[in-house]
């Protein structure tokens, strides 16, 4: 471990450790690791390398003609990127849809834009986590196309 030594005017390191405090941190040291550790990774998500995990939360007006249809066509056609869905009911018109996903950054957000995208979508918001291979150095996720496996499909009747 490397030591690093900063130094904060008066008010700002109060300022700090209250919200080191207030979010549990047993020391500045750590909130501070935290913290460049978020940086860290904010920069590596800026980029459309790599793969990701992320989740996709929307609302939509489920009112709005044909809206519903389109976004499961959607989800069908991005079938490999999506790991999970959990849809709620928030009225009588509107519905939140919170999608887990799992992929290449770049696929993971042209699905989201497409989905975001469509009119009676709202509040579309795309929390993005970068992911390196594993110990073993193999990805976590992977592409795929439709001329390299057989998709399990229900037996018709």
């Amino acid at each position: 471990m490397q030591r690093v030594t900063i130094s904060l005017d008066e008010s700002l390191a109060e300022a700090f450790d209250l919200v080191a405090a207030e979010q549990g941190y047993s020391s500045r040291s750590e909130a501070v690791r935290d913290l460049v550790r978020k940086a860290i990774a904010a920069r590596r998500d800026q980029t459309d390398e790599g793969e990701c995990v992320a989740n996709l939360s929307y609302v939509y007006n489920h009112g709005v003609r044909s809206l519903a249809q389109r976004l499961t066509e959607i989800s069908h056609a991005h079938h490999d990127l999506i790991i999970a869905t959990v849809h709620i009911h928030l009225d009588h018109d509107h519905c939140l849809e919170s999608t887990m996903l799992k992929g290449a950054k770049a696929r993971v957000r042209a699905l989201a834009d497409a989905i975001r995208a469509e009119r009676g979508v709202r509040f579309g918001d795309l929390n993005l986590i970068a992911i390196e291979p594993n110990a073993h150095g193999e990805a976590l996720t992977h592409d795929h196309g439709h001329g390299e496996h057989n998709h399990l499909t229900p037996e018709p009747g």
